[in-house]
């Protein structure tokens, strides 16, 4: 059996293995032992050119090099510990681990392109005698890390002394995911023995360090390789200039396997300084800090009910101004139970953008921006926190954000912004386009609870009138199937309001992107009104849908619902057909619990499992409908009674116990289950054409 470890050394992944077959004690010293005793050879580590092999048959990537690499493992005189997941035949006795002691062993070396390849490609299960250890497994997670940073566009191209390289910005909800990264990394993983004359880049092993190495250098490599095949300097017109501009070399250097700029120290220098300034309105500021600026926004409050909305549900704390402590009140919201007088200059049909500091590790807790600019000390002290600088770091965060939302920079010309109203249709481009960008840029934002949500957007109700029984007693099988006609209305809705032709006329008429309907807000996307415009005057001319088109949306069809091209929020049956769906749907209980079992019949040659009982009262109730089923699940021939029973295969009666030969041939046996390739085909003739 053979371990698989993994070391990132700052600028490569490393490869090792433990192997069971090999002794587990290292020959003894010779001689007085040495005060700084040096690395000894690893006496079960895996050789290279074995390893290469695993390597190659495992990941199917081939490293760029071999390297002996010192570690620092627990040990006992006799030699290192092997790790728990080394099983060998015998057991043997290691002894108490007296110190770490450091180890040369053999490894792989990966550059970050190819380790990025071989750590996403990972097998969720290893092959056979091969085990994957957690630094190998952590590593993956580092990888999947990386890969989100690269998903979210969260990089910036930085010059380090005269290297251009890609780095990761880590803002918002990515430093929390780090921060449980570096909690999470295995000792395996900083076992590295760092020489004194290795780089200063190298010398600090804190987790965090390391895994930031580790995403800068796999981002890096991964945008590099992305943009080489992509100009990013646009055709030059007219004559090549005697000096290349340092932009150009700059993106020649990001998107080429060249990383350094050629120009003289003093060009790279001031250029550096000039990318530094543009980079610095969207990197996070002051990311150790407790605490970030948190944009609000209010929708236009009810006249009759002039108090602060709650925004996003749940207790919050607000800053007392007059004990400098926190009160409770609704979370996102202004002051919860805290009513204040209305301001009569404020048209109170905008909607406004508050600014607030917000606790990093408590996103309830908020301090308004016009109590950060009272506080007269450098620290502001809020439910026994305490808060410093505040009133410098709210500034620079504010005129950060204005890069990505420009409307923050009028307010900056107040000597202490808290804010700004804005239009219904300012407000639905900052929920659309803006709140996102700052999110990802390290702000908090807090939006409406109803934003985003599908009540909060136009749907399609459906009616159907259900028919009358042809029979007495229920719908008999011959004369009803899912072709049936059936009468229907459909409305319009938003959330649980129907509303009739004429309101929904005048919506579309404000061509507003944002109104307020019977006491509630909701989003009209101007794709949603031409769709639902178009939707009405073709199915108004229709106004009949057989049962089986009916049951497919009033049980959710994906593709029922991508045909109409709104979300259908609703159907209204009643009588059989609600009772059905209802049913089907499991809102009754789940999984069919009201649907009554069927006895057992006296005939019947045996004793139905639970299971068992439950299907056939699953068919039984189906077919009092007129429907033909299909019972199936992934147990075989789990539905067998015994080995004689037989089933209908292939037009011919078989017994059971014979079609598993027949049609399985050899199976074999995996760790998991059976596995076998038919040796017949099986051909399906259970199912009623008619009814499905």
């Amino acid at each position: 059996m053979q371990v698989l470890h993994t070391i990132w050394n700052g600028d490569e992944l490393c490869l090792w293995a433990e192997a069971s077959a090999l002794p587990l004690t290292a020959p003894p010293r010779r001689g007085r032992p040495p005060k700084n005793p040096k690395p000894r050879t690893h006496p079960f580590a895996l050789p290279a050119d074995i390893l290469s092999e695993i390597s190659e048959s495992t990941f199917g990537q081939t490293p760029s090099g071999i390297r002996t690499m010192p570690l620092l493992l627990p040990s006992t005189q006799r030699g290192p510990l092997p790790s728990p997941w080394l099983v060998r035949e015998e057991e043997c006795d290691h002894g108490k681990a007296a110190a770490l002691a450091g180890w040369n062993v053999e490894t792989l070396i990966f550059d970050p392109e190819v380790a990025f390849d071989l750590l996403l490609d990972l097998p969720a299960s290893p092959p056979h005698g091969i085990a994957f250890g957690s630094s190998l497994r952590f590593w993956t997670e580092a990888a999947l890390f990386s890969l989100a940073l690269i998903t979210e566009e969260q990089f910036i191209p930085t010059i380090r002394e005269n290297i251009a390289v890609w780095t990761a910005v880590i803002a918002g909800d990515n430093v929390e995911r780090m921060r449980t990264l570096a909690d999470a990394m295995p000792a395996y993983c900083r076992a590295l023995i760092i020489q004194k004359e290795s780089g200063s880049g190298a010398q600090d092993m804190r987790p965090q360090h390391i895994i930031r190495s580790f995403v800068d250098r796999t981002v890096d490599a991964f945008v590099r390789r992305s943009l080489a095949s992509v100009s990013l300097i646009p055709p030059r017109r007219g004559r090549r200039p005697k000096i290349t501009p340092m932009p150009e070399r700059l993106l020649s250097a990001l998107s080429t396997g060249n990383l350094v700029l050629d120009a003289p120290i003093e060009a790279v220098a001031a250029f550096s300084g000039e990318l530094e300034g543009w980079l610095t309105g969207i990197q996070p500021a002051m990311p150790s800090a407790p605490f970030r600026t948190c944009f609000r926004l209010d929708a236009p409050p009810d006249p009759d009910e002039w108090e602060y909305d709650e925004m996003n549900g749940g207790d919050g704390n607000y800053y007392d101004e007059n004990s400098g402590e926190g009160e409770s009140g609704g979370e996102g919201g202004g002051g919860g139970d805290e009513t204040r007088e209305r301001d009569p200059g404020r048209d109170w049909n905008r909607w406004s953008l508050g600014f607030f500091l917000q606790a990093k590790d408590d996103p309830s807790l908020l301090i308004p921006a016009d109590k950060v600019w009272k506080t007269r000390s450098e620290t502001l002290t809020f439910l026994k926190r305490k808060f410093k600088n505040p009133q410098e770091q709210l500034l620079a965060d504010l005129g950060r954000a204005s890069h990505t939302y420009p409307p923050i920079e009028k307010s900056l010309q107040d000597a202490r912004p808290v804010g700004f109203d804005m239009s219904a249709g300012q407000a639905y481009s900052f929920l659309r386009e803006f709140a996102p960008i700052l999110e990802q840029n390290g702000f908090g934002v807090l939006l409406p609870p109803w934003w985003d949500k599908p009540g909060a957007r136009l749907g399609v109700k459906l009616k159907i009138k259900t028919p009358s029984p042809v029979q007495e007693g229920g719908i008999g099988s011959g004369h009803f199937s899912v072709k049936s006609i059936m009468s229907y209305d459909w409305t319009v809705a938003i959330g649980d309001n129907t509303l009739s032709m004429d309101e929904f006329k005048h919506l579309a008429s404000l061509k507003i992107p944002l109104v307020q309907v019977r006491g509630k807000w909701v989003e009209l996307r101007p794709e949603d009104v031409e769709t639902a415009i178009n939707f009405f005057e073709k199915k108004h001319k229709e106004r009949e849908i057989t049962l089986g088109e009916a049951m497919r949306l009033g049980l959710g069809a994906d593709d029922a619902r991508d045909e109409i091209g709104l979300p259908v929020v609703g159907v209204e049956t009643e009588g059989w057909l609600k009772e059905m769906l209802s049913k089907f749907s499991g809102d009754d209980g789940g999984d069919g619990a009201k649907i009554a079992l069927v006895d057992q019949p006296e005939a019947f040659n045996g004793v139905l499992r639970p299971y068992q009982a439950k299907g056939v009262s699953w068919l039984a109730y189906l077919g009092g409908f007129g429907f033909g089923a299909c019972l199936a699940d992934d147990m075989g021939l789990g539905k067998c009674t015994s080995a004689d029973s037989l089933i209908l295969v292939n037009g011919t009666l078989q017994r059971a116990d014979k079609i598993w030969g027949r049609y399985a041939g050899e199976a074999m046996f995996d760790g998991e289950g059976f596995w076998a390739v038919p040796t017949e085909p099986l051909c399906t003739n259970s199912l009623n054409s008619e009814t499905g």
